[in-house]
């Protein structure tokens, strides 16, 4: 797969439909998702092809050193307007925005400068569309889009699915999935063809550019904590847990103080880098959000897999981690849905119990209540999977995905039965 390139279109229309909106656009993303190949390769060819003069297009990449001097704040600015040459309509892409330092203002005492007023700047150009990158441990493009209050126009970009990643393979749809379960979609891997060369390239983003980044932007000093944390969130996909929980973990398995506050804490640090992703459980019943605990998945399955040495391949739990992240790329919101049912013991007392519904999938005004399982063969697990979507009274569709390969069919519930197949190529409603 040397040289080939993924296909990021769903990305690339997207930034197309923010042309000249009045905003800052702010690519965010886990590091190594593609942004800098987005902004820089597809977009400005779109433009280029779209009659867009090359010298309208304004290209700053500050991690490269041609571009050293406008790290300083006052410097990028001074460049950008010398470029505007006529009242065209210019576009200014930055990459690597957190490189473009704090600085003292020469002209006021006490005074800073940073890259945020140069951006502000450019919003008050009428022809200057402004387009921004950034992933580092000083500066997550999080911050850019708090800072501008309303003005920041986010397009965050994940891995490469399955069907990007099946694209680029080339490789038939069992192949591919095999390796993908695997390896997951980072971009590189494309580039890379031994299982020796992917395993450590996963491994290696964690500790020389995760890790590092985390650390480094919010300065934690006890490292040992947060780097068994992501071994205990890596073990732990399709498992409700909590910060208290975890804590307790430490303290009766490993014989370790992490304070509860402390845990959350690092949680959402991770979840700020984009490394996880958050599913909070929602009851159904009440049409509310149920504190306390919450499922954890990595943004991408081969990072997951690699954080904890390949082991723990169980196909129902990736499988599940899996079928969350495409839901949350093709723009779902997604939560875990709970079904409290009341009912009476042989005693006849009362007693109430949870079920699960794996994801609750919103876009728009539709809604879809999913579960994944890796068969429906077996009568018995079956059932377990229906019961919850048998005690949803409302009328939304109701769909179970399951690893066999089936063809599309509703059962005698009404329920919509696909394959893990049909699902992650398109064939069918979650688009």
């Amino acid at each position: 797969m040397s040289g080939i390139q993924a296909d990021r279109s769903r990305y690339l229309k997207k930034l197309i439909s923010k042309k000249q909106n009045g905003l800052i656009k702010v690519v965010t993303g886990i590091r190594r998702s593609g942004k800098s190949f987005l902004l820089f390769k597809l977009y400005k060819q779109w433009l280029l092809e779209s009659g867009v003069a090359p010298d309208h297009i304004i290209c700053v990449q500050l991690d490269d050193d041609a571009f050293i001097a406008y790290r300083n704040p006052i410097a990028l600015g001074e460049y950008i307007r010398s470029q505007l040459a006529d009242d065209g309509q210019y576009y200014v892409l930055i990459d690597e925005i957190q490189f473009c330092k704090k600085i003292k203002n020469p002209h006021l005492e006490g005074d800073y400068i940073t890259f945020y007023e140069v951006l502000n700047g450019l919003l008050h150009r009428h022809n200057v569309d402004t387009y921004v990158t950034g992933s580092n441990s000083r500066m997550l493009t999080t911050d850019i889009l708090t800072e501008f209050r309303g003005r920041g126009d986010e397009i965050q970009m994940y891995p490469l699915t399955f069907e990007e990643y099946r694209m680029v393979s080339g490789k038939e749809y069992n192949d591919a999935l095999s390796e993908y379960l695997v390896y997951g979609g980072m971009p590189y891997l494309c580039h890379l063809d031994s299982d020796e060369d992917k395993s450590s390239y996963l491994k290696s983003l964690f500790t020389e550019i995760y890790l590092k980044d985390i650390i480094e932007r919010n300065d934690i000093q006890n490292t040992h904590e947060l780097d068994i944390l992501m071994n205990v969130l890596a073990s732990a996909i399709g498992s409700f847990t909590n910060p208290s929980r975890i804590s307790d973990t430490f303290k009766s398995n490993l014989k370790l103080t992490y304070d509860p506050k402390t845990v959350a804490k690092h949680i959402k640090y991770l979840k700020e880098s984009f490394v996880i992703e958050e599913a909070e459980r929602y009851d159904l019943k009440g049409r509310r959000y149920i504190g306390a605990n919450s499922k954890y998945y990595f943004s991408d399955v081969g990072l997951r897999n690699a954080r904890i040495g390949f082991r723990q391949q169980e196909i129902t739990h990736i499988m599940e981690n899996l079928v969350y992240n495409e839901l949350i790329a093709r723009d779902f919101l997604v939560d875990v849905g709970i079904v409290e049912l009341n009912s009476r013991n042989e005693q006849g007392k009362s007693i109430q119990k949870q079920l699960e519904v794996d994801f609750v999938a919103k876009k728009g005004g539709r809604t879809y209540y999913i579960q994944s399982a890796f068969s429906m063969t077996d009568p018995e697990k079956a059932q377990q999977e229906l019961m919850p979507l048998k005690h949803i009274r409302d009328s939304f569709q109701k769909i179970i995905i399951s690893y066999d390969l089936v063809k599309q069919y509703y059962d005698e519930d009404g329920f919509l039965n696909i394959s893990l197949k049909d699902f992650l190529s398109g064939e069918s409603p979650l688009q």
